[in-house]
C-alpha cells in the first residue's frame, strides 16, 4: 500500500495526515499521541474511526497538526483519519458516516462587531 494523505478541519485546526502500513503508531508534529494529547478523552476522540472499523494496529499515521485549541485540533485529526480510512476502502464510508465522523463541523467563531462588547453582547441601554 502506498502512502495515503487526507486533510481534517474543526474551527482553526487543520491536521494533515498521511496513512501508511505499519502497526498502530500515531506520531503528532514528531511526537507520540500520548505526549501530545495527554487526556485520554482527546485520544479516545483521535482513535474512534479506528476503533469503529477495527483497524487500530494495521496503519502508522504521522500528522502535522496546526491551529486552533486541543479540543479543535482532535476532532480535525477525527475527520482527517475517517477521509483517509474512507480514501483506503471506499466500503467503509456507511459505517464511519452513521457515526458522524465524516461530517465537517462547520461551526465557526463569529468575529466581534465595532461598538460591541463581544458579539453579541450589547452595552446596557439606558434610556436617560
Amino acid at each position: 500500500m502506498e502512502v495515503v494523505n487526507a486533510l481534517g478541519r474543526r474551527k482553526a485546526a487543520v491536521a494533515r495526515i498521511f496513512v501508511s502500513e505499519g502497526e498502530g503508531k500515531i506520531t503528532i508534529n514528531k511526537r507520540d499521541l500520548e505526549v501530545y494529547f495527554p487526556s485520554s478523552i482527546l485520544q479516545y476522540i483521535v482513535k474512534q474511526p479506528l476503533q469503529k472499523l477495527g483497524v487500530a494496529e494495521k496503519y502508522d499515521i504521522k500528522v502535522n497538526l496546526d491551529g486552533g485549541g486541543y479540543k479543535g485540533q482532535a476532532e480535525a485529526l477525527r475527520l482527517a483519519i475517517a477521509r483517509a480510512l474512507v480514501k483506503i476502502n471506499p466500503e467503509d464510508k456507511p459505517a464511519l458516516k452513521a457515526e458522524g465522523f465524516m461530517t465537517r463541523d462547520a461551526r465557526e467563531v463569529e468575529r466581534k462587531k465595532a461598538g460591541q462588547p463581544k458579539a453579541r453582547k450589547h452595552f446596557q441601554f439606558s434610556k436617560r
